[in-house]
């Protein structure tokens, strides 16, 4: 493998190093869909944990002008010995050999310059990325990164290390950017999240194998298993038997579909797992209703998902709870209910919705390609801005 691809191409290229809390090829997010839209100046390092029961890239892999490369570092600590890293002294010796693994593939692959800009959306990175020599340094708030399950007592401070040395900040709603502690004279631009609309709005006529076969209006959901709401999705398939739910999409907890007792028995509720992103659009285009049934609560209640806009490129009716400003933005395009009782009641309403084409045109109006050009745009800026 040439590990030097990414050196001597056009004339000022730039090195852009992210650290990420999500595996490139694990779930498709924002951060795939805007780094692989920048533009052919851009050198980009990917930096991604380890998780235990996937694949990993301990190797530089590519996508597209993206190297990929697995480091294992705090958050791949197993919850056992977790709890020591509440130690100073424990914490700081575990993360050297991620620090130095890391440092090692920066300069191997061209990246070890501070003529470079640090970009990460992992708090875990916050005190390495903020002691790192760079032109630029960039937060992408892309969540609540202290919302989720079992966060350490200890990673607020690496936000706010972060915080303390970054130049520029994206936020993905205004209920996030109010919980951000943003020093004075830090930039701050709330950019959303989106949808590759092309790909979502090509027709494919054919259903996938596993749908061919079921009978009466298939409700689909499309995502991360970890925040649905499997009560509402139980109650769903009490009332509506003779609908089929499907569920599609990975689960963070290796066991997650052993452990919902109050659906995996269910005779209309399946889940097929993982759908790969090529093959996604098919699916949920041969959804008769797509769902939103997600949990209310801190950490969804500032998200903004890129589902929704999913959903709408296909132009198939949509149910959603309502659990977040974007979600309740879209009231004039897809069905919103307020607790999980109404979701049940308007089933029917909702398979019924024929807002075809103004669903597809709000999609059309959340476009990556947009918000990528934003987010590049903004980072010329602020090197222009340094620079001056």
């Amino acid at each position: 493998m040439n590990f030097w691809l990414c050196r001597g191409r056009a004339g000022n290229p730039l090195r852009l190093v992210w650290f990420s809390e999500i595996q490139w090829d694990f779930l498709s997010t924002r951060k795939q869909r805007i780094l692989s839209r920048f533009g052919e100046r851009w050198r980009i390092l990917f930096i991604e944990p380890y998780a235990l029961g996937r694949s990993h890239h301990w190797f530089p892999v590519r996508r597209g002008r993206v190297w990929v490369v697995t480091v294992p570092f705090l958050k791949s600590v197993p919850f056992t010995l977790g709890r020591l890293l509440d130690n100073p002294l424990f914490r700081t010796l575990a993360t050297i050999p991620g620090t130095l693994l890391m440092f090692w593939w920066v300069r191997v692959l061209g990246f070890a310059s501070s003529d470079r800009i640090i970009a990460l959306s992992s708090v875990f990175w916050g005190r390495v990325a903020a002691s790192m020599a760079c032109r630029l340094r960039v937060y992408d708030a892309n969540d609540d990164h202290l919302a989720f399950p079992g966060t350490p007592r200890w990673l607020p401070g690496y936000l706010a290390a972060l915080l303390q040395r970054v130049d520029l900040i994206f936020s993905v709603t205004p209920e996030l950017t109010a919980r951000l502690e943003v020093p004075e004279g830090v930039r701050l631009v709330e950019l959303g999240n989106g949808v590759e609309f092309s790909h979502f709005a090509l027709p494919r006529p054919q259903p996938p194998a596993p749908l061919a076969g079921l009978k009466g209006p298939v409700l689909g959901y499309a995502g991360a298993m970890d925040w649905l709401d499997t009560e509402i999705v139980a109650d769903t398939a009490v009332a509506w038997p003779n609908c089929t739910i499907v569920l599609i999409g990975p689960a963070y907890d290796r066991e997650w579909w052993k452990n919902q007792r109050s659906i995996n028995m269910r005779p209309n509720v399946h889940y097929f797992g993982k759908v790969e992103y090529g093959e996604l659009p098919a699916w949920i285009q041969h959804f008769d209703l797509a769902l939103m049934p997600l949990k209310r609560g801190r950490l969804k209640g500032v998200s903004h998902p890129n589902k929704l806009y999913e959903y709408a490129a296909t132009g198939v009716p949509v149910l959603a709870l309502n659990y977040c400003s974007a979600v309740e933005g879209a009231r004039d395009v897809i069905m919103v209910a307020e607790s999980g009782e109404a979701f049940v009641r308007m089933v029917p309403q909702a398979l019924a919705d024929g807002r075809r084409d103004e669903r597809m045109e709000f999609a059309r109006r959340h476009s990556w390609d947009k918000i990528a050009a934003s987010m590049e745009a903004e980072m010329l800026s602020a090197l222009g801005e340094l620079n001056g």
